[in-house]
């Protein structure tokens, strides 16, 4: 073992891994198991274009997709261009040589990568004369960072890719997803980590490590609480675009909770303790291999419309309830108006360079 690695197993934040995301783990599957509620959630297949006219490639509903190219992401991919969508990802054609897919480039942690997929996105929309909109997105893409890093935007690389881009991709996209003419639907990756915030910071600096705050440099990355931390805002922010869409527009909000599955997300971990982890989560069942856990984001996917708002868990349709703390809607205000006040800033702070 390396001095990195037994650095970070003497660390507090390993421990709040291996413990408490274990517990939190568990938890949600006694959830699932012991006191779940209501039947299964069933699947329907996405509903075409209504032009009976068009050509299949107009008629194919538009799926986007992100980090896709690998793992949970190319699982979820691949099945739902068997479902009949328009997957705008790449890499699947070996296995599934009708599929429709599309590939674009797109970096979540930064703000001018996410405008310049938009500009491709509906470019490719127009070349393809189909109508312009998109009927589902799926923000899978998250990192695990083990260190403090500052994007080209000036914020923390794990809270922007995993919280605030997602948040600006959404919102950005969301008149393709509204223009829809049948029911359009997004879906945000979320954790059973989620469960070991307790409380949330939302000061007048709001959003702590991502309002221009500042990582004390001899203070360690407390690398497991600010994921926990992306993934509890991620799924507080499907709650609320759930509240502020579903009984406005035809677009639902779900999110999902695959579980444990073997990705490459624990890449910068030393390969010992990641070694380590996934062995100890195989030897208790809970590992799954991407084309399982990819039920769950599936169950989100194609749920009907009414079960906008749910948050889904263990594949076969089923869902469970998550923290308390996350149905706080005051909370969720107050974390909506501070993520779209730094999505604001980050519009008039490129408006300003292109001007300069």
């Amino acid at each position: 073992m390396d001095r990195e690695a037994l650095r970070m197993l003497c660390s507090r934040e390993f421990w709040r891994m291996a413990v408490l995301w274990t517990v939190s783990l568990l938890y949600s599957y006694i959830l699932l198991f012991f006191l779940r509620r209501g039947a299964p959630v069933p699947r329907r297949r996405p509903m075409p274009e209504p032009d009976d006219d068009a050509p299949p490639r107009r008629r194919r509903p538009v799926c986007v997709i992100t980090g896709a190219t690998s793992g949970l992401g190319k699982a979820a991919a691949a099945a739902l261009a068997r479902e009949g969508y328009h997957v705008t990802v790449q890499q699947i054609r070996d296995q599934q040589p009708d599929a429709h897919l599309e590939a674009f480039q797109i970096d979540l942690s930064s703000y001018k990568s996410i405008k310049k997929f938009e500009t491709s996105l509906n470019q490719w929309i127009k070349d393809s004369n189909m109508e312009h909109s998109i009927q589902l997105l799926v923000n899978n893409a998250g990192i695990l960072a083990k260190s403090y890093r500052i994007t080209e935007d000036g914020l923390d690389e794990m809270i922007q890719a995993n919280y605030i881009g997602p948040f600006v991709l959404t919102n950005i996209l969301l008149p393709l997803l509204k223009n829809s003419s049948t029911p359009s639907r997004v879906v945000n990756l979320t954790s059973f980590t989620h469960r070991c915030v307790s409380e949330i910071n939302l000061s007048e600096k709001g959003l702590s490590g991502v309002r221009f705050g500042h990582w004390p440099a001899r203070r360690s990355y407390l690398l497991a609480s600010t994921y926990e931390y992306t993934k509890f805002c991620l799924l507080m922010f499907s709650y609320e675009l759930h509240r502020q869409l579903h009984l406005s527009s035809g677009v639902s909000v779900m999110a999902a909770d695959p579980g444990v599955v073997q990705t490459g997300i624990m890449r910068e971990l030393p390969p010992c303790l990641s070694w380590l982890a996934l062995s100890v989560l195989r030897l208790l069942n809970l590992l799954q291999q991407p084309d399982t856990g990819v039920d769950a984001v599936l169950d989100a996917a194609l749920a009907p419309p009414d079960s906008s708002g749910k948050y889904f868990f263990g594949g076969k349709g089923r869902t469970i309830t998550s923290s308390q703390l996350s149905y706080n809607v005051e909370v969720a205000k107050k974390l909506w108006a501070e993520s779209l006040a730094l999505f604001n800033e980050l519009q008039n702070r490129v408006c300003e360079l292109r001007t300069s």
